[in-house]
């Protein structure tokens, strides 16, 4: 296993701000949802109000993303953006995208050890709930229909991992 390294504190909160975006081609649609991280030594980096972007010039934006097509959702920090998508070919299958958000040039979800990033707390909380609307959904205009009610994601102890590497 790839060495444990300590990482930062995490509180997201979702932003009552959901809006659905089209793209250009016309059929792919994506549900949005802004999201903070708070309480970090960088909050312009990790928090929408105190960003040098909007969220109505991401928004702006967005629909121009390289490779954003598809039905699903995307979570947008100041930071990163990422859109979960139903596979086009198997559509129980969420495939995950991210791109940087200030550029939106793609950003490379690889982890150490050949992983690869899928979700923090927020976004999985996020993830399922819409998973679960798509599941239960008999169209996809009844899929967009629903928004998760996901507000808060405090995770009380970021160090335990590496914590408990050390003690094991």
């Amino acid at each position: 296993m790839h060495p444990v390294t300590p990482c930062n504190t995490y509180h997201a909160r979702i932003c009552p701000r959901r809006e659905l975006v089209r793209t250009p081609d016309g059929r792919s649609v994506f549900k949005v949802y802004f999201v903070d991280v708070i309480g970090r030594s960088n909050p312009a980096r990790t928090e929408w109000d105190k960003c040098s972007d909007s969220k109505d010039a991401f928004l702006g934006r967005l629909p121009g993303a390289e490779g954003l097509d598809g039905v699903g959702f995307v979570t947008a920090f100041p930071h990163i953006t990422k859109a979960f998508r139903y596979g086009p070919e198997n559509e129980t299958v969420v495939n995950v995208r991210a791109w940087s958000t200030p550029s939106l040039e793609p950003f490379d979800l690889s982890c150490a050890d050949g992983y690869v990033q899928f979700a923090c707390l927020a976004e999985a909380l996020i993830a399922a709930d819409e998973y679960r609307f798509w599941a239960e959904a008999d169209t996809v205009e009844d899929y967009l229909s629903q928004w998760s009610d996901c507000t808060e994601a405090p995770v009380c102890r970021h160090d335990k991992l590496l914590e408990y590497w050390k003690r094991v």
